[in-house]
């Protein structure tokens, strides 16, 4: 159940800010919020992480839906240690957000700019810090499934 309200959360605030900067920003328009370190920045990413890959969206959407299926399986499993599901419910969530952009935009919607790195957003964010903990949780914990 804590994986499900994570879910949600995680899912409906990715969705929110997208439909945010799209409503409030056009397309390569920056707006400085810490200048020289921090700007909302609308790009549409055609490919995958660092815009590698472009116009693949039918392998994105693919790779996504079998990435979907397998976290689904491995959360049916309810294993007892919180991490893990935590870090698959980000994944998910994450997952899930960019695929519907994927399926109803046919790109990403990216807006987070810290000029230093890619433009991402929160569904980056969440499957990264989701990755994050999982590989610090496989290789670091007993996993008791």
């Amino acid at each position: 159940m804590m994986v499900l309200i994570l879910v949600i959360i995680i899912l409906s605030l990715d969705q929110l800010t997208k439909l945010l900067a799209t409503k409030n920003l056009i397309l390569n328009q920056s707006i400085p919020i810490i200048k020289g370190v921090f700007h909302i920045s609308l790009i549409h990413n055609r490919g995958a992480a660092f815009g590698i890959l472009k116009n693949q969206a039918s392998l994105f959407v693919v790779t996504s839906i079998f990435a979907i299926i397998l976290i689904y399986r491995s959360l049916k499993k309810d294993t007892k240690h919180k991490l893990y599901n935590v870090s698959l419910g980000l994944i998910l969530a994450g997952a899930i957000g960019n695929l519907i952009d994927r399926l109803f935009c046919g790109y990403v919607i990216d807006f987070l700019d810290f000029l230093i790195w890619p433009v991402f957003n929160v569904a980056d964010s969440a499957i990264t810090v989701g990755a994050i903990l999982l590989a610090w949780t496989i290789l670091f914990k007993k996993l008791d499934t």
